[in-house]
């Protein structure tokens, strides 16, 4: 073992042990370890001494060792639902190989956008966006990830690892499905703590046309400054995928009419599709048949149904295993574990306290804070931990001052929507299909350092001069 990769081993324990000791009277015992230990989880993500999913189980381990909060929490975090609908869409697209199904889509794909990465980038990111706006980020991430890989494949670049068109595409969906998520309160678990936390703090329910008007401009802006800045880093001096159109366009033609098998495997996917998005339809009729169940459910089918040449059914358990991505898995599990620490060890109340006692006014350096802290605790957690953390905070300080706490609340939910740098959360998807998590946080930084500002910006022209935005259409 190499020097370095030892003392950086050694570090991430220190830094557990240093927070520890050093919180606990400002966050409490069990909040210091809990911090500790995201901290020391950041560290070893980004210096990666070891597998970065060795690193996901350290939740598991020191909630072992100190008992921070109940361990069936933790633990339940690894197979939660968004980890079965990971699981589901698995099945669901596995047997695409087998059957052709992947290059099918994936040279119909090409054959429209065509290898232009520029209009790659455009496809890519504004799909994963408005598809995010309805649908939760990590449900939007776990279809669009297969397929986009799948017509990497297709294309010759069988390594992901390796291919230097996977890093824009594959960031595109990352990223993107974040940024939709501000897009309406159906964007995620995020959007729904945070009415649950306004609606507590109004005494009624909150109108959810209330939140697309007023966060419209920051979603259209926010949008459009992406779209430039990924352009900006990745399609300059006309880079393009290997082929071209007119060459995508015959191998899908010489693919003929779609074969029986794939067009049971596109059946059952597009019924999941339209499953997750109509689910308030059914939802009083199976309140249990969640996207996540749907998936499982229809993904579960494709070990019955026998495949047209009878010699086995279109998926196998030996296939399924050998071909999920448990890593990633697990990945995500123990970023959704880690956000339960913050949450449950009394860390995020005692960040709260702090940043409540900040002297604020309501101004320009109101709307930096609020931005800034939640971006940061997005970036190191996941979204829905920095909603839990930071509107009670927006919430509490307004009323403490007299103001009207709804700007500063669409502000704060402008500053926590979207993540860019580390493989956690949802971003652990494209990771686990072969992104390289150090390029993740290269070129995250400029976009969020860049998204951030326009989250400020607009979040501070909207206060200032659209009266509109601190007023509710019932009120």
């Amino acid at each position: 073992m190499k020097k370095t990769t030892m003392i950086n081993i050694c570090i991430g324990p220190v830094i557990f042990a240093v927070c520890s000791l050093c919180m606990k009277d400002a966050l409490t015992s069990t909040g210091a370890m809990a911090v500790g230990t995201l901290l020391w989880m950041v560290y070893w993500w980004v210096t990666r001494p070891i597998h970065m999913t060795v690193t996901a189980l350290l939740p598991i381990v020191v909630n072992a060792l100190f008992n921070i909060i109940d361990m069936g929490i933790v633990t339940s975090q690894y197979f939660s639902d968004s980890i079965i609908l990971i699981f589901g869409s698995g099945l669901l697209t596995i047997p695409w190989v087998a059957t052709g199904l992947d290059r099918r889509v994936a040279l119909k794909i090409l054959s429209i956008v065509g290898p232009s990465m520029k209009s790659q980038i455009f496809v890519w990111l504004f799909v994963s966006i408005l598809m995010s706006t309805t649908l939760p980020n990590v449900a939007v991430c776990a279809l669009l990830t297969p397929i986009a890989v799948a017509m990497l494949n297709a294309a010759g670049y069988k390594e992901i690892s390796k291919a230097a068109p996977a890093v824009p595409i594959l960031l595109c969906i990352g990223w993107g499905v974040g940024l939709g998520g501000v897009g309406s309160p159906l964007g995620g678990a995020m959007n729904v703590a945070a009415i649950s936390f306004f609606e507590e703090f109004l005494g009624h329910e909150f109108m959810y046309i209330d939140w697309i008007v007023r966060i419209l401009p920051y979603f259209i802006i926010v949008s459009v400054v992406s779209l430039f800045v990924l352009i900006a880093m990745f399609a300059r001096g006309g880079q393009r995928l290997e082929g071209t159109k007119e060459y995508f366009q015959k191998s899908y033609r010489e693919l003929g009419p779609m074969k029986r098998d794939e067009k049971i495997c596109g059946t059952l996917f597009v019924i999941a599709v339209i499953g997750a998005f109509t689910r308030p339809l059914y939802s009083e009729i199976l309140p249990g048949l969640a996207p996540a169940f749907v998936f499982v459910t229809l993904g579960t089918l494709s070990f019955f149904i026998v495949a047209a040449d009878k010699k086995s059914t279109l998926l196998t358990w030996e296939t399924a295993q050998s071909n999920s991505l448990w890593g990633m898995m697990l990945l995500f599990g123990g970023g959704l574990a880690l956000g339960k620490l913050i949450n449950l060890s009394g860390a995020g109340d005692g960040i709260a306290d702090i940043m409540s006692s900040f002297n604020l006014d309501g101004g320009f350096l109101t709307v930096v804070v609020l931005v800034v802290f939640s971006t940061l605790i997005s970036e190191l957690t996941n979204s829905t931990v920095s909603a839990a953390v930071t509107i009670p905070i927006a919430l509490g300080f307004a009323t403490k001052l007299g103001l009207n706490p709804l700007p500063f609340w669409l502000i704060t939910i402008m500053g926590y929507n979207s993540e860019f740098l580390l493989p956690i959360s949802v971003r652990a998807i494209p990771v686990g299909y072969g992104l390289d998590s150090n390029k993740m946080m290269k070129y995250g930084i400029p976009v969020m350092i860049i998204r951030s500002l326009v989250a400020i910006l607009v979040g501070y022209a909207c206060l200032k001069f659209w009266p509109a935005f601190g007023e509710l259409s019932y009120m």
